[in-house]
């Protein structure tokens, strides 16, 4: 049996040796039929639209969209509180010179809040438009402009969204509903009104255009053409997201002007701002605005003397280096002071006892 099992695993060793499995062969065989094969296209479908797709948001820029033109700021307004300095100011503004003779009140409507400082961005606009029809001599500056609402949002440094859409339109509700009634202009008192800003606006979206109809009041618009009436204003202005800023700025254009600087104390820029908030709170404010010194054209001050303290505003094209010498001289001063004087300026130290008593 042992000599039968041994002869049949010979003759089967004989076998795979002269027959051995060609294991590649089906391997080549589908590499041929693969090179057969005709191209295949790779199609683009459109994704489904129940799936969720993710998309990386973009931030906006603004730099190619701005329109260029000369902001126009009315020098009644600047020099008195037409304007509060937030947006969501619903108690009178009521000031008195101390001689009596200025007198303005200006307050909201019924469920509205008074004009503020950002609302007064669209008049800009519009002062500068009427003084380009003033200059060209042409023809006498219509009270109502029509102006694309895309023009004036990018004028004023927007962006052409729905958000802004509805921003827009209540700004022009509330120059429409703020009540005014002032001396000004009226200084011996031979008669009396009451007005807002805006007369009326209107908004006319077609296919073609979205554009706002503005017709002024007949106070502002007479101010406007008044001669000398307007001051130029920096496209920097309408970046300024403070109230505050926008406030120091309109009062620097029309104290400092194009002169070297002029200074007000702290107790007068509140009373010109007709602010809301105590003085205590203001003046802090008031602090960090300076020593954040961002305003366009002029560079802010901070000074105290004696018991008064001073905010200085500098034209920086005429003035800003006087005041940076006077700056370091005053460091230097004090750093001088402080080595004379050292017992004032560090505390004594006193042993710790470890001892327990």
């Amino acid at each position: 049996m042992k000599k039968f099992f041994a002869n049949l695993l010979v003759r089967l060793g004989k076998r795979l040796w002269e027959e051995p499995m060609n294991v590649e062969k089906p391997q080549e065989e589908v590499a041929r039929q693969i090179e057969t094969l005709p191209p295949v296209e790779v199609v683009k479908t459109e994704e489904q639209p129940n799936k969720k797709t993710i998309e990386k948001k973009t931030k906006k820029k603004l730099s190619h969209d701005i329109v260029e033109f000369d902001p126009r700021d009315m020098m009644e307004t600047m020099e008195f509180p037409f304007l509060a300095l937030s947006k969501n100011r619903t108690e009178p503004i009521i000031y008195e010179s101390k001689d009596g003779k200025t007198k303005v009140q200006v307050s909201a409507h019924r469920k509205h809040y008074v004009a503020s400082i950002y609302d007064w961005d669209i008049i800009l606009l519009v002062s500068s438009k009427i003084q380009e029809i003033i200059n060209s001599g042409s023809d006498a500056p219509p009270r109502t402009l029509i102006i694309p609402r895309n023009e004036i949002l990018r004028a004023l440094h927007k962006h052409n969204g729905k958000k802004e859409e509805k921003d827009l339109k209540s700004s022009l509700a509330r120059l429409k509903l703020t009540g005014i009634e002032t001396t000004i202009r009226n200084e011996y008192g031979r008669y009396e009104g009451g007005f807002g800003f805006l007369d009326s606006w209107g908004y006319t979206e077609r296919e073609d255009i979205k554009e706002i109809r503005i017709t002024l009041s007949q106070w502002l618009y007479d101010g406007i053409c008044r001669k000398g009436s307007l001051l130029k204003v920096s496209q920097g202005y309408f970046d300024l997201t403070s109230g505050l800023k926008k406030f120091l700025y309109r009062t620097a254009r029309k104290h400092v002007g194009n002169n070297n600087q002029w200074e007000f104390s702290v107790e007068k820029l509140y009373e010109k701002s007709a602010s809301e908030q105590e003085f205590k709170k203001f003046k802090y404010d008031l602090k960090k605005a300076v020593s954040d010194n961002d305003i366009p054209d002029y560079f802010l001050e901070w000074r105290e003397e004696k018991e008064k303290i001073l905010v200085r505003f500098v034209n920086k094209s005429k003035g800003h280096k006087k005041i940076a010498k006077q700056t370091v001289k005053n460091q230097v001063n004090k750093a001088v002071y402080a080595l004379k004087m050292p017992s004032q300026f560090k505390k004594e130290s006193t042993p710790i006892s470890l001892t327990k008593k």
